[in-house]
């Protein structure tokens, strides 16, 4: 590259200078000589050609020039769009996180009785995720068996089994967790349990249970009503999305969308009530 950046530069030099002593020689002579003249007249074609070809190679010689620095702007740009795109990511996760945080930190003002110990899923403990997780705390972080899972969302599910740095628990989904549960804000739709079954391929949730008087209707929220002891008052469980009559077991039933999405879940909160009694859990 070098070289062909010297080769150009001669080549310009050159072309110049020959081009300048025809323009000198054709001014200093007497426009009326006739050799002169004749002279001009021939070589003014030549120097418009030769004007054209040095300015030509010119332009050249300037973009293989100015070639490296373009090539250098160029790189130093994708380093930045880089960067840019990295910090987006970087905010976004945060952002992420600060929505899990706002979500838990709401709950907790309500419920200050209780501790909470946060914790990741590392894997799943069932036939799928829906059924139940392998999270990275256990019994050495104060985890034990029975204590309750929950998210941002809403209720995730219990802790079944506990081991010195992990622990497994069951989803709401899985049908062999109950939940005593109630209508938020709605003291004549009656108290039930909300279940998983499976549908077809998938697990749902529902409450049953329901006196057959329940008011209990469509876009209605379900929550834990702490009936027992087993469960706090008041975590979120789902929207009713539809409601049936059993006429033979004298009850009503709902079918739930669980406002946890047991397929997208990463941070969970164990929550640790504020005594037990006889080993037994109650919060």
């Amino acid at each position: 590259m070098k070289f062909f950046k010297n080769k150009l530069a001669v080549t310009v030099i050159v072309l110049s200078v020959a081009f300048l002593g025809i323009i000198i020689f054709t001014v200093k002579s007497d426009s009326k000589n006739p050799i002169s003249g004749g002279v001009g007249t021939v070589l003014n074609p030549v120097q418009k050609v030769v004007y054209t070809i040095s300015d030509k190679v010119h332009d050249v010689f300037d973009f293989f020039y100015n070639f490296s620095d373009v090539k250098n702007e160029n790189n130093d740009l994708k380093k930045k769009n880089l960067e840019l795109e990295n910090q987006l990511v970087e905010y976004n996760e945060l952002k992420r996180q600060n929505d899990v945080l706002r979500g838990i930190v709401d709950f907790s003002k309500e419920n200050n009785q209780y501790k909470y110990i946060g914790t990741n899923i590392i894997g799943k403990s069932g036939n799928s995720f829906v059924e139940g997780y392998t999270i990275d705390k256990g019994s050495s972080e104060g985890i034990k068996k029975d204590y309750i899972v929950i998210s941002p969302d809403g209720l995730v599910g219990v802790v079944t089994e506990v081991h010195s740095n992990w622990s497994k628990i069951q989803t709401l989904l899985n049908e062999n967790v109950a939940v005593a549960a109630t209508i938020e804000g709605d003291s004549n739709s009656g108290d039930g349990i909300v279940k998983g079954y499976r549908n077809g391929s998938e697990m749902q949730a529902e409450i049953t249970n329901l006196p057959m008087n329940s008011t209990i209707k469509e876009g209605e929220t379900v929550v834990t009503s702490g009936l027992g002891g087993y469960y706090p008052k008041g975590i979120r469980i789902g929207e009713v999305t539809s409601v049936q009559s059993d006429d033979v077991k004298v009850m009503k039933t709902a079918i739930l969308k669980t406002y946890v999405d047991f397929n997208n879940l990463q941070e969970l909160f164990v929550v640790v009530p504020p005594s037990e009694r006889d080993g037994i859990v109650k919060y």
